[in-house]
């Protein structure tokens, strides 16, 4: 076989390859969305354990040039969730580190925080906003809390089952808040 035959050879078995792992990478999710968990528990990316149908666009698709009037309305602006509970949720863990915000998907995921007067103990917070309508359903809170150990290395440790609600309730007070200061400053427009 000549040096441009075994090239070209190299090449094709490549290709097969990487279509290969595309066409394994295209199949659904398997039934345990998060390791450790019992199958058809939620997981990071679906803390509820719904199934949700699944599309590279989202639940409504691909729009191009935007969606009609009514559409953006509903939502209360052009990010892809309710656009009071992205704010109440900001404001309500506004004290912690942002590391990451995603208006599209609905994640915030703050940075390990440490209270000042709790040494040796930290918290970190996720919150999902599930729905583009203000809805008590509409968002769910995880909380992870680290202690340090007498070795000096942070160890997971428990959480008050009622952590996780109170912050999911202070984010609904706020929305509320946020969406009445709106309407009466509408009407008085």
């Amino acid at each position: 076989m000549t040096y441009h035959g075994l090239t070209r050879a190299k090449s094709t078995a490549a290709a097969l390859l990487c279509a290969a792992f595309l066409g394994l990478a295209a199949c659904g999710p398997s039934e345990s969305n998060f390791p450790g968990q019992p199958t058809g528990q939620g997981g990071p990316n679906n803390p509820t354990g719904e199934r949700q149908r699944e599309s590279v666009f989202g639940e409504d698709g691909l729009k191009l040039f935007g969606g009609s009037a009514d559409e953006e309305s509903a939502a209360g602006s052009g990010i892809g969730v309710n656009s009071f509970l992205w704010r109440a949720s900001l404001d309500t863990i506004s004290f912690m580190p942002l590391a990451s915000a995603d208006p599209f998907g609905g994640v915030i995921i703050t940075d390990w925080y440490q209270d000042p007067k709790a040494q040796g103990e930290r918290f970190k917070v996720t919150v999902y906003i599930l729905d583009k309508r203000l809805r008590a359903d509409g968002v769910k809170v995880a909380v992870f809390r680290q202690n340090r150990s007498e070795a000096g290395e942070w160890v997971d440790a428990a959480v008050n089952d009622g952590t996780a609600v109170q912050i999911e309730n202070a984010i609904l007070v706020r929305a509320r808040q946020l969406r009445i200061n709106t309407i009466e400053a509408q009407e008085q427009n």
